[in-house]
């Protein structure tokens, strides 16, 4: 079994809608305290229902993580109320920046590094800031334009105070993660980095959400993760994209942990994460 399975299984995080805030309830005392929880900008939750559940997130005894996407803040003002709520009513240290999905920006934000220039995070308290990865490659910036923003967005971040952290999107290919982690370290960044993992669900909504969110996933790509895409029915877990992905990794990758995107569900994906520690470290789960 991988040696580095464990390192990277115990570190893991969380993406968790206002919604689901029983289910994570459920199954806390099963989880490491202070693991860090991503709480996403979803349609039909708003901030007074995020900012809940990042509430609930510090009362179980975890680090809340609040997306903020620059191109649905219609003001700096409103950027100002949220991350200061954030941090007075769930004890936010730790913000998500990201650009959004909107093809126009609703106020002054274009992107995310717009947002870490206003210098609102670190004068509210802000400790960590995440800013996006993408090891399958971006679909408006070629490969060298996604390397200097990326390390410009980290020098930002560093130079203001803060922490910068470095999340993937969720892939199916963990070769091309590894890859993409070679470079990122032999080019100096060394900043932490989750990589994103689906959790385990059903085939065909696996697929569903690679179509809806852009991430490529060819015949090939769907082989190597387990799935054989003429068969839409059972379910898929990430055993062998976190084997593949341990494998590949030395000391000379930094810092590398696990972010689980739940579509299955998060006791599913918190009972994947323990039966996955069990059979890499038997006798120490």
């Amino acid at each position: 079994m991988p040696g580095l399975a464990r390192p990277i299984i115990d570190g893991y995080s969380l993406e968790v809608s206002a919604r689901s805030i029983p289910a994570l309830a459920a199954v806390a005392p099963r989880m490491a305290p202070g693991s860090t929880m991503f709480i996403p900008n979803l349609p039909g939750e708003d901030d007074d229902a995020r900012l809940s559940a990042a509430a609930a997130v510090r009362g179980l005894g975890f680090e809340p993580m609040l997306h903020v996407p620059a191109r649905r803040i219609a003001s700096l003002a409103e950027l100002e109320s949220f991350v200061a709520r954030a941090v007075a009513e769930a004890g936010a240290e730790r913000c998500f920046v990201i650009a959004g999905d909107s093809s126009r920006p609703k106020g002054p934000f274009p992107d995310s590094a717009s947002l870490i220039e206003t210098g609102v995070f670190e004068r509210a308290g802000i400790k960590f800031l995440g800013v996006g990865g993408h090891p399958e490659g971006h679909p408006v910036m070629g490969e060298a334009t996604r390397w200097e923003v990326l390390a410009r967005k980290c020098r930002s971040i560093e130079g203001r105070g803060m922490t910068p952290l470095i999340v993937t999107q969720f892939g199916f290919d963990a070769d091309a993660v590894v890859a993409w982690l070679e470079a990122l370290r032999e080019l100096g960044i060394e900043h932490p980095v989750r990589v994103g993992v689906p959790g385990p669900a059903g085939v065909a909504v696996l697929v569903r959400y690679a179509a809806m969110c852009g991430v490529s996933a060819s015949a090939s790509i769907w082989s190597k993760y387990g799935i054989s895409i003429g068969k839409l029915l059972g379910t898929a877990g990430p055993d062998l994209f976190v084997d593949r992905l341990a494998n590949g990794l030395t000391e000379a990758h930094g810092k590398v942990n696990l972010h689980f995107f739940p579509f299955g569900g998060i006791a599913q994906s918190v009972e994947w994460a323990e039966n996955y520690r069990a059979r890499s470290h038997p006798g120490h789960a």
